[in-house]
């Protein structure tokens, strides 16, 4: 057949791959900063979310780095494999928006329904998850940190007693493995110890108010959780 199969593709793989392009043409060289987010969907003529995907992309695959408060910088020329690793990864994993949108719209209500069946000894168990959280949080661990994260997500999960919510939500969870979302989350959500520290106090908000047995609070507590990311990511 002469022709191949026309499939959408995301905006941000497309952007991930011009600029990839523009580091191999010599654009920009090695040990130099990228334009800043905003120059470069204006002249993408995207979105400024779809450039933090296609540079938590690159990030992920080591193309480029972040150094925090300066920009991004260009770490190697790729080679014809390397180009390709970035908008691959981009159409191969769920979308950082994907993610959010999904857990803002099923984890409220699973916080609602914790609130109503926890014991005492789950209570328990998070609350230590939440001190583990914040040793991590106040040294600016993000690996271990993000695992502990998702621990308490997960045993959040568990604590409703319910096995077909238990089956749809876990997976979600742990899309926080995927690389882009770590990416993204790491350079944007999670920057330094303040918004790490930050996150925490949400989590334990969400915790006091499940243990008080306060369903209507516990979803408006997990509900800002989610809408202080979707503000990152819109921002």
């Amino acid at each position: 057949m002469p022709f191949e199969k026309v499939r959408p593709r995301k905006v941000s793989a497309i952007a991930a791959e011009q600029i990839v392009e523009a580091i191999k043409r010599g654009a920009f060289q090695v040990g130099s900063k990228l334009p800043s987010e905003f120059d470069l969907a204006e002249q993408m003529g995207v979105s400024r979310p779809s450039i933090r995907e296609a540079l938590s992309a690159l990030q992920a695959v080591k193309l480029i780095e972040a150094k925090p408060g300066s920009g991004n910088y260009v770490l190697k020329t790729p080679t014809s494999e390397e180009e390709k690793e970035a908008p691959h990864l981009i159409e191969s994993e769920a979308g950082c928006l994907e993610v959010m949108e999904a857990r803002e719209a099923l984890e409220p209500s699973l916080a609602r329904l914790a609130a109503l069946n926890r014991t005492s000894k789950e209570v328990t168990k998070l609350q230590g998850i939440i001190g583990k959280m914040r040793t991590l949080a106040r040294n600016g661990n993000f690996d271990s940190y993000f695992d502990a994260d998702k621990e308490f997500h997960i045993t959040l999960a568990e604590t409703v007693k319910n096995r077909l919510i238990s089956a749809a939500l876990i997976p979600l969870i742990n899309t926080m493995d995927q690389k882009l979302y770590r990416e993204f989350t790491h350079h944007y959500y999670l920057k330094n110890v303040t918004d790490l520290e930050h996150v925490v106090d949400l989590h334990e908000e969400i915790l006091e108010v499940i243990a008080r047995g306060e369903p209507e609070m516990a979803f408006e507590r997990m509900c800002e959780h989610w809408r202080r990311m979707r503000e990152i990511w819109e921002a």
